[in-house]
């Protein structure tokens, strides 16, 4: 398994990915017309202009994705997803810890998951995320949003 930067050019897989991954997601709160699921490839390839996408490679193909942006010393974090066959096998835990190296220098990490999505909230939980707010945004979700506060680390040379 290979954590990596994506490129533009994985748009398309990782797009193709996301779907099916968010298809829990959207089994669980009864609406097929989450963002995840709607999201178009321009909309993903635009992206890639302010997010630092990194993928998981496995037998040359992308099992898992998260997406990343560093604002103000906080890096906000968005999209976590692994394929559903190769899901509770360590990889979303693995990419989270490569973002914690990544952007060594950052404060804070912020995230957010549906208040249903327990499998999240348990990940996110375990990897010492704690929720500071929740936000209704609709009839049938609310937003959990979680943080965690780090002491900032230099950057190891050779990282970006």
């Amino acid at each position: 398994m290979l954590i990596e930067q994506a490129t533009v050019d994985n748009a398309f897989e990782i797009l193709a990915l996301q779907q099916r991954a968010y298809l829990s997601e959207a089994k669980i709160y009864n609406d097929f017309s989450i963002q995840p699921l709607v999201q178009t490839l321009e909309e993903v390839q635009r992206e890639f202009e302010s997010h630092t996408v990194f993928k998981t490679v496995w037998e040359g193909a992308i099992i898992g994705s998260v997406r990343a942006l560093l604002r103000q010393g906080t890096c906000h974090i968005g999209k976590l997803i692994v394929h559903p066959a190769a899901q509770n096998q360590g990889i979303g835990s693995a990419l989270m810890r490569h973002l914690d190296d990544y952007y060594s220098q950052a404060a804070r990490f912020e995230l957010f998951t549906g208040e249903k999505s327990l499998r999240n909230l348990y990940l996110y939980r375990k990897l010492g995320y704690i929720e500071y707010k929740r936000q209704q945004t609709n009839d049938n979700l609310w937003f959990v949003y979680l943080a965690k506060n780090v002491a900032p680390r230099h950057r190891t040379a050779g990282i970006p």
